[in-house]
């Protein structure tokens, strides 16, 4: 029987460096040659689902940690932060001295010294994640098609991401707009290096049932793989979850199934062990 695939992009199918290994290719294109529908399930908006992504050969994907939902180019759901939201959020960043970016799907627009403050800040979550040469590591190789000096007052966003001087800034960013999802990336709890705010209540798993009602699909026939604690209800949702062996112990530990790291085939290795190729 065919299954519904849901991916993760960063540490699941490429990795921390944006490296898409081949065998990560190939499993999706003989997966979705056996009849399997294939989506990536992602916190990037779609402007940072780069060419190579999409010339695997996907059914769609979920952007923005749950904010969209596109099938065959069919936009299913995408559910936006309001334009007086993201007045608030910029202002109040501003007024902090927080630098941040703002995710839509027309692109990610910098704040005014987030080049400069970000540098470091990528760097670390680079050397986290096991990875040579971190040092060296640029915010624009970090983000390749960032937009710096965009306007910041804007009505098309999917989330924003703000730097952490302190795990008080993401503290008291969730007292200051608790009608927005707030969490953390690049760590846990005290060692959290990003706070994100978004869309109230959405989620990946939010975003995969939306999409089964559109296909008329059962969740039974759902598979995830993901390597962070982003992704759990996602694995928790689908009928089978994955998690990759680079992943975090959380996630682990909750997982039916537990593959290789990304850069060692775990993907590919993952289908292999479901029956997917």
């Amino acid at each position: 029987m065919s299954k519904i695939i849901f991916i993760d992009v960063d540490g699941t199918l490429v990795d921390y460096e944006g490296k898409l290994p081949e065998s990560a290719v190939e499993a999706v294109r003989r997966a979705r040659a056996n009849g399997h529908r294939v989506y990536i399930s992602t916190g990037r908006s779609k402007a940072e689902v780069y060419k190579n992504i999409w010339d695997i050969g996907l059914d769609g994907m979920i952007g923005g940690n749950g904010s969209y939902v596109e099938d065959h180019g069919h936009v299913v759901m995408h559910q936006l932060i309001t334009a007086e939201q993201a007045k608030k959020i910029v202002d109040w960043l501003h007024g902090r001295g927080l630098e941040f970016y703002l995710e839509s799907n027309n692109g990610l627009f910098a704040s005014e010294n987030f080049e400069k403050a970000g540098e470091p800040v990528m760097q670390e979550y680079s050397r986290r994640k096991g990875k040579l040469d971190s040092e060296n590591l640029t915010v624009r190789d970090a983000f390749p098609d960032m937009i710096f000096g965009g306007e910041l007052y804007r009505d098309d966003l999917n989330k924003i991401s703000y730097i952490l001087e302190s795990y008080q800034d993401f503290l008291d960013a969730r007292d200051a707009f608790p009608d927005m999802q707030s969490g953390t990336w690049g760590g846990a709890g005290e060692t959290a290096l990003f706070g994100d705010l978004g869309v109230k209540d959405i989620t990946k798993a939010n975003a995969i049932e939306h999409l089964l009602e559109y296909l008329g699909a059962k969740q039974e026939d759902t598979i995830a793989f993901g390597d962070a604690k982003i992704d759990i209800p996602m694995l928790e949702y689908c009928a089978v979850g994955v998690a990759m062996g680079s992943g975090g112990d959380e996630i682990k530990a909750m997982a039916d199934y537990i593959t290789d790291d990304v850069d060692k085939d775990g993907l590919y290795k993952g289908f292999e062990h479901l029956g997917l190729i």
